[in-house]
């Protein structure tokens, strides 16, 4: 009977290791099938979901890191020292051959072809997820001490790094400038990395100003809200891109 149980220990032992130790890893951010989102929503094969009334255009894109290395790619290619903001560059930890996610990032867009002007406020965008979390995008003085707090030092090569990453977020986060009819905007939305059991989740933007009175102030608002998913992977390292891809 001893020897019966100390087998059924084992067995369980490494069953438990075999299934507990894979690590998770989430797959690229894609939308939800256009039957999931929001009246006049659509979604497009780039992986972008917009919102379209009449001549207005909202759209919002999710981001992979090897796009955003590629679109930054001097500050991708230094290994722990790359400046990118919005992801580690090349950087693997030791002992790995993948590079951890830093951040949730998704491009938005707006084109006004329709109001005298709006206004798309950053900070008024809310992530939330199926297993009802909420998270709110990280404006530009959070980011700021996010990374304050990796310089190490107010000097030397630790502190150019730190400028050159907050230079690249001032050229490419999106700002909310109100927007006139005619023009067009875009900027990163940023928020930080999801754990890996969130496989579905919403991006609304809150209070989209349409019109406003004689002192500027918002009197017509709208919420914008995005459907996106994801699929999680178990394994000991990453599936290959052409793989997730799939």
């Amino acid at each position: 009977m001893r020897t019966v149980r100390i087998q059924d220990l084992l067995v369980v032992t490494l069953a438990v290791l075999a299934t507990g130790c894979a690590r998770q890893f989430p797959g690229p951010t894609r939308p939800q099938i256009e039957a999931n989102q929001a009246e006049l929503m659509s979604v497009l094969d780039d992986g972008t979901v917009s919102y379209n009334l009449e001549r207005l255009e909202i759209s919002m894109r999710p981001m992979t890191d090897s796009e955003l290395n590629r679109l930054l790619p001097q500050e991708s290619n230094s290994g722990a020292e790359s400046t990118n903001p919005y992801t580690y560059g090349d950087w693997q930890p030791l002992g790995e051959s993948y590079t951890p996610q830093r951040f949730t990032v998704f491009l938005l867009r707006t084109k006004n072809y329709e109001f005298p002007k709006i206004r798309v406020n950053p900070e008024r965008v809310v992530l939330r997820t199926q297993n009802r979390r909420t998270y709110e995008a990280l404006d530009i003085l959070r980011l700021g001490e996010y990374f304050r707090a990796h310089a190490q030092a107010w000097a030397g090569n630790a502190f150019r790094r730190y400028r050159a990453s907050q230079e690249a977020l001032r050229r490419t986060v999106y700002r909310g400038d109100m927007i006139f009819s005619g023009q067009e905007d875009e900027g990163y939305i940023i928020f930080e990395a999801l754990p890996p059991d969130v496989t579905h989740f919403s991006v609304t933007l809150e209070d989209v100003a349409l019109r406003f009175n004689t002192a500027d102030e918002p009197v017509e608002t709208t919420r914008v809200t995005y459907q996106f998913e994801r699929e999680i992977f178990s394994g000991y390292q990453p599936p290959a891109e052409e793989t997730v891809a799939q």
